[in-house]
Formats: C-alpha cells, structure tokens, sequence
C-alpha cells in the first residue's frame, strides 16, 4: 500500500477530529468527482443547474459514507483515492437511474418502432428496405428472444431507456444486462441473416 493510501485508512479507522478532517477531505474530493459524473450523464435526465448539483451533492455524501463503512476492507491493490472512486461512480449511477423514473415515461407503442431507424442511424432514402427489415426484426424479438431478452432489448434500444435507469428497474448489475443484450444481439442477427435481410459477414471484417 502506498503511503498516501495508508494515510487515508489510518485516519479514516481512528477516532476524534482527525477522522473528521479526513472524511471532509474524502468530501470534497467525491464531490469534485460526482460533480464531473453528473454533468458527463446530464444528458440522460435533461436536468442542469441546482437540480443537477443537489444529485451530485447526495451522491458524494452517500459515498463517503460507503468509504467509511468499508475502508477496513481496502486492500491497497490500487490508490486508495481510485478505491474510494468507484462508489462515487455507483451512487451517480443509482441516482440517475432513479431520477429517470421519476420523470412521466412515455410506453412502448408502434410510434417508438416507427423512430427506431433514425436511432440506428438507417439511411432515409431506402425507407422500403428499412420498413422490412424493421418488421423483420420485430418478428425476431417477438419469436427468438427469452422474455428477459426482450424486455432488456426494447428498454435500452426501442424505448430509448438509459441502462443506469434499467438497472434500477430491473434490480440488475450492468454486467448481467450488458451479457443479456449480447445474447440477443447475437439472436436476432442470426435471425435477420438467414432471413436474408443481413450479410453473413459484417461490412469491415474482412
């Protein structure tokens, strides 16, 4: 453990002022950090000014209180400041998925589907083409998908759900829907492919 991290677990594990100052200190540096998270995100909550930093503010307090609870646990494999980061970056994320859900969300209708080209950034000049592939991929997340599959696939693609708000709704990690949509990206191309509405080797890997 380098001697700066060692300096934070000792006076953060002790008593009195010190531990004070030290957790003040941790304040300030998560609040710099969720400050720079929220506004790097704000995009998905379409909120700024003290709405915004009032988010960032609740995030470094909770993570503070993280760091204090855990920092027995630090094991010095990275800086301690690095360790201490990370649930900074976990309580923006949480919070920003539950403020997403606070906002009147509009539900999955054929409207959403008919948007769903320009998300993908199709060519409007070729809108028959779009228009089977478009109902070609609808079948395939009807018919090949698993319910989570879908339901993880029209959230973050269709519905344009940011993935730290599904996360809150689905009471998940980003790593398990993160593999989810894999999975069903893997489907539904092996779906369009035999259907003859995608090549077999994608443009640039060869």
């Amino acid at each position: 453990m380098d001697s700066a991290s060692a300096d934070w677990v000792r006076t953060l594990s002790e008593g009195g002022r010190e531990r004070e100052r030290a957790a003040e200190r941790l304040h300030q540096l998560l609040l710099r950090a969720a400050q720079a998270e929220v506004r790097r995100r704000s995009g998905l909550l379409g909120i700024s000014g003290p709405e915004l930093d009032d988010l960032a503010h609740q995030a470094a307090a909770d993570a503070v209180v993280s760091v204090l609870a855990k920092v027995a646990e630090f094991r010095g494999e990275s800086r301690f400041t690095t360790w201490a980061y990370r649930f900074v970056v976990l309580e923006v994320s949480s919070k920003i998925g539950r403020h997403f859900w606070r906002r009147p969300h509009v539900p999955l209708d054929a409207g959403q589907w008919e948007r769903l080209p320009d998300r993908l950034g199709l060519d409007p000049s070729r809108q028959s083409e779009q228009r089977e592939l478009m109902d070609a991929l609808r079948r395939a997340v009807q018919d090949d998908l698993t319910d989570r599959q879908r339901t993880v696939f029209t959230a973050l693609v269709v519905d344009g759900v940011p993935l730290d708000a599904l996360v809150v709704r689905l009471e998940s990690s980003w790593n398990a829907l993160y593999k989810t949509m894999f999975d069903a990206r893997r489907k539904l191309r092996a779906s369009l492919v035999a259907g003859g509405y995608l090549p077999e080797t994608p443009r640039g890997s060869r």
